[in-house]
């Protein structure tokens, strides 16, 4: 299946900070090393690449099903696709945990960590606003007061009466 336009740019913006992240992760580890805090080795390269490699990978697939199940006209039917591909997601990252476990080239932790770099990437988008649509779509609020309003005394805009907020529309 092809991807649309826009999970394309999404996936890519994923990758991109996932990797930024990756290298934050091993510059870490390096860091550590030198104060004396754990080793620094091979292991933690490939346990680093080999965790962002599955984290992009689960965000990818999560880009599919949500593609394929705008198609699917059944509630119900598009309900259970979504669900059963969030299990098969989460069990191919447990997969990559127990593999990272027991394959001794592979340092654990670094392999765990970027599990959790697509949802980093995805907050610090929305913090920045980049996740939001360009022009605000929200609905305009309306003054409280009308702009001419001829019943009122000249003094309503100060909203004041007896120290509390006056609304002389509210009666």
């Amino acid at each position: 299946m092809v991807l649309q336009s826009a999970s394309r740019k999404e996936l890519r913006r994923i990758a991109i900070g996932s990797s930024v992240c990756a290298a934050a992760q091993i510059a870490a580890f390096f860091l550590l090393s030198l104060v004396g805090i754990g080793t620094f080795s091979y292991k933690i390269i490939i346990g680093t690449v080999g965790g962002t490699c599955m984290g992009i990978l689960n965000f990818a697939l999560m880009c599919i099903m949500i593609q394929k199940a705008t198609g699917i006209a059944d509630e119900k039917l598009m309900k259970a696709q979504i669900r059963n591909s969030y299990s098969f997601r989460k069990l191919l990252q447990v997969l990559w945990v127990v593999a990272a476990f027991l394959i001794p080239g592979i340092h654990v932790l670094s392999a765990v960590i970027p599990l959790v770099f697509p949802n980093v990437v995805i907050y610090y988008l929305q913090f920045k606003g980049k996740l939001l649509p360009a022009e605000d779509t929200a609905p305009k609020a309306e003054p409280r007061h009308p702009v001419n309003d001829t019943t009122t005394s000249r003094f309503a805009n100060l909203n004041l009466q007896f120290g509390r907020n006056y609304d002389p529309t509210h009666k």
